[in-house]
């Protein structure tokens, strides 16, 4: 089933087969400082050009790693390995994983502040984001969220990736897709085409659950026989006033 949605309003949009996503047309995510990072930077690569005239860095094959984590590509240019600020250009399969989960694209800007990454900026085609997220429901499964696009702006501080130029999110059975979508990462909720006069409409697409999760949400034996217990335990006998 697909939904065309055109109204600017804000609204939430809530549903048993969306899985607890929650969707607005509005409302920005307020940004947050980027907490300093104590923990060190470790840099491989198969090989390295060090221009001191120009003050320009490049790696072949390279590995970045800071804790959890972890920026591979083919080729690494940058002006200097500060990280207190300091800008990256990444190209040839480059691929990011973070808490938050993983990216990746052809190329990626990538800005370094307080020693750890603060925003990242992946084109490609597509580009492309996951992230695993845990069951809704005692007994459910977890969820693998996946988007792609054109271009994704990943956001340490506000804890958001963006995706615009065909977007495309996906909860694992459900699909939105838009000019631009902004998924919050912690809080799970889905900006569709945010401030934009676009005629691009937003389209969502809810799968039919499965007979398997219907059966799974139907009570066992042992549960039925429970209900029935206590039924016959809080109704009172026949004739009593």
């Amino acid at each position: 089933m697909a939904l065309s949605i055109t109204d600017a309003r804000p609204f939430r949009w809530l549903a048993p087969s969306l899985t607890g996503w929650l969707l607005l047309t509005a409302a920005a995510v307020a940004p947050a400082a980027v907490p300093r990072a104590s923990q060190a930077i470790a840099l491989d690569a198969a090989s390295s050009d060090f221009d001191y005239k120009n003050n320009s860095l490049r790696f072949h094959q390279v590995t970045l790693k800071q804790g959890i984590l972890r920026v591979e590509a083919a080729e690494a240019l940058a002006t200097g390995l500060n990280f207190e600020n300091s800008q990256w250009s990444f190209r040839g399969s480059v691929r990011i994983t973070t808490a938050d989960g993983t990216l990746t694209s052809d190329l990626a800007e990538v800005n370094f502040q307080g020693n750890t990454l603060a925003r990242a900026v992946i084109t490609g085609a597509p580009a492309t984001f996951e992230q695993q997220r845990p069951a809704t429901t005692v007994g459910g499964k977890p969820r693998l969220v996946r988007g792609k696009a054109g271009r994704i702006d990943y956001d340490l501080a506000a804890a958001t990736v963006r995706l615009s130029e065909a977007a495309w999110l996906s909860d694992g059975a459900n699909e939105i897709t838009g000019r631009t979508l902004v998924y919050g990462l912690q809080d799970q909720r889905v900006l569709a085409n945010p401030g934009e006069q676009s005629s691009e409409r937003v389209r969502i697409t809810i799968q039919p659950p499965s007979s398997a999760e219907i059966d799974a949400k139907k009570p066992t034996e042992k549960q039925k026989e429970a209900i029935t217990s206590q039924d016959k335990a809080t109704t009172p006998p026949k004739g009593t006033p």
